[in-house]
């Protein structure tokens, strides 16, 4: 579509010049927002998903979703959230799609390790929540949402997310502490 921007490589691009874009309000704060919040929102994809390259789509497919509804999107309070959410569930749906496609095959790619102890230590206690808790866990630490703006993400009750949180903290505080060598 000529004149529409669109995501590709993870670069922002137009199919015409900027200087088209010069009066068009929507079309510049969306390059500033992709590029301030396409790293994080992966991040959070990968440690919610446990899978580098399909937090990759992911945030790519949410990213160029956004594109197109950035006229309304960027009017929300957290369109980060907003984007976060719909790679979620763009990655469930692929998921869903594989497992009826190949049901045997139960193997996940290799997934994004960090590099020291205690890094790899929180990650696999991490790793250990449920997918629900762990994407509670995420959204407010990683992406700094407020309980209101998790629970808007997730589509879930405030109360439910200050559950799942309180679960997870106490899951992800019980792990690292069986972990822990006595002194």
């Amino acid at each position: 579509m000529a004149g529409v921007p669109r995501v590709r490589n993870m670069e922002l691009t137009t199919a015409e010049p900027a200087r088209r874009y010069a009066g068009d309000a929507a079309a510049e704060p969306f390059e500033a927002f992709y590029r301030a919040n396409l790293d994080r929102v992966h991040r959070a994809l990968a440690l919610t998903l446990r899978n580098n390259d399909l937090a990759r789509e992911a945030t790519d497919e949410a990213m160029a979703r956004a594109c197109a509804r950035w006229d309304r999107l960027h009017t929300f309070d957290n369109p980060a959230g907003w984007v976060y959410r719909v790679g979620l569930n763009w990655a469930t749906s692929w998921w869903r799609k594989t497992r009826r496609e190949s049901p045997t095959s139960g193997t996940q790619p290799p997934t994004v390790a960090p590099p020291d102890a205690t890094a790899l230590a929180a990650l696999a206690a991490l790793d250990r929540l449920p997918v629900a808790q762990r994407a509670v866990v995420v959204c407010r630490v990683l992406l700094d949402l407020s309980t209101a703006d998790t629970a808007a993400a997730l589509r879930v009750s405030e109360g439910t997310v200050k559950s799942r949180l309180s679960r997870a903290l106490t899951g992800l505080r019980s792990t690292l502490n069986e972990e822990e060598p006595n002194v």
